[in-house]
């Protein structure tokens, strides 16, 4: 397994693996992950080979990068180095096996009375040891069952298409440290810890997966509450990823842990996993209904893709306020993802459109 991380000083750019407690860079014409991932495809080479025959003899600590003290910054682990508008940033949902409990959980009260009725929220809970009847299931509900049932196909087969929505452009991704903000126009602002797929798509629009980061995909769940149709405009948010890009981790089974840091305090924490046993779609599933589409094929584009999430502390009832610090945690991925969240002090103010 490789670490790669991205790191910026002043106008500079360079790419470095982790080698703990230090990080070793590339040679400095590799600037950018994308570079060197459009080099391995070009050359049929792994990047993780690629990456170890650029490694040069300097080095650097990696605490005071990783703790912001150092005068070079981190990036987030793959970005479109020219064009944030070519990096495109997604995510599927209700993909994990405890999707449908917390969205439960996020509407605990709410009763779905038929199926004209829609929710963001799963079927409400029934006790232990009744079953959810199909006539009181939500729209949610039956995807996430039609996940279960065929997200997992056979090799070489198509199962069923996972929910998926989009987050922005590469403009949205925030690396390591950076604040994650709740707009004006936001009703609140909640992390969900999770692990982003990373891809470049090579000079034949050949999809290729470079590693996984993790990430805090970030969202206005008091709007999404409102309706189960407002989760396309609670996902548009800045988001965290990295600090790392792992190349050849296992993703079968990954266990974590998500915080909530509030003035020094640990308000919340919770045991968290990922990975494709504690998903219902397969990896591949989720692939394919993503760059099924041809506009996600384009030659030289970036995407970064949310997996979803197994918890969040909006289900558990808390709030986030200003300056709280959201950390995610997965074995195997690196250091931990801080960031914290930021409120902009600001009027919610009409935009208006003029006519030419």
């Amino acid at each position: 397994m490789t670490r790669l991380i991205q790191i910026q000083h002043g106008q500079v750019r360079r790419v470095a693996i982790v080698d703990e407690p230090r990080v070793r860079l590339l040679a400095a014409e590799v600037g950018s992950v994308h570079a060197l991932a459009l080099v391995a495809i070009a050359q049929g080479r792994k990047l993780a080979d690629l990456a170890r025959e650029k490694a040069t003899g300097e080095w650097l600590e990696y605490e005071p990068i990783y703790q912001g003290r150092s005068p070079w910054k981190l990036l987030p682990p793959l970005d479109h180095p020219d064009e944030a508008a070519r990096c495109l940033v997604t995510g599927t949902g209700l993909t994990h096996l405890g999707s449908a409990r917390n969205r439960n959980a996020m509407h605990a009260g709410q009763q779905p009375t038929s199926n004209a009725q829609h929710s963001t929220s799963n079927a409400q809970a029934k006790p232990e040891g009744q079953q959810t009847t199909p006539k009181e299931m939500t729209d949610s509900m039956k995807m996430f069952q039609l996940g279960v049932e065929q997200g997992k196909p056979a090799p070489g087969a198509i199962g069923a298409a996972p929910e998926w929505f989009y987050k922005g452009n590469g403009s949205v991704l925030c690396a390591h440290g950076e604040p994650l903000l709740v707009p004006p126009y936001a009703e609140d602002g909640g992390e969900e810890a999770e692990v982003a797929g990373c891809y470049v798509i090579g000079p034949d629009g050949r999809p290729w997966r470079v590693g996984f980061a993790l990430g805090n995909e970030f969202s206005d769940h008091v709007f999404e509450k409102k309706n189960y149709l407002n989760l396309a405009g609670s996902k548009m948010r800045t988001c965290g990823l990295g600090p790392e890009l792992v190349v050849g981790a296992d993703f079968s089974s990954v266990p974590g842990e998500t915080q909530i840091e509030r003035a020094g305090k640990i308000i919340w924490s919770k045991s968290i996993r990922t990975g494709e046993a504690e998903m219902c779609h397969s990896l591949a599933n989720i692939e394919h209904h993503h760059f099924k589409f041809e506009a996600h094929r384009r030659p030289g584009d970036v995407h970064v893709h949310f997996f979803g999430a197994d918890s969040l502390s909006f289900g558990d009832g808390v709030r986030l306020a200003d300056g709280d610090l959201m950390r995610v945690r997965y074995e195997g991925f690196g250091r931990p993802l801080v960031n914290p969240l930021k409120v902009v002090p600001a009027k919610n103010v009409l935009v208006g459109v003029q006519s030419l």
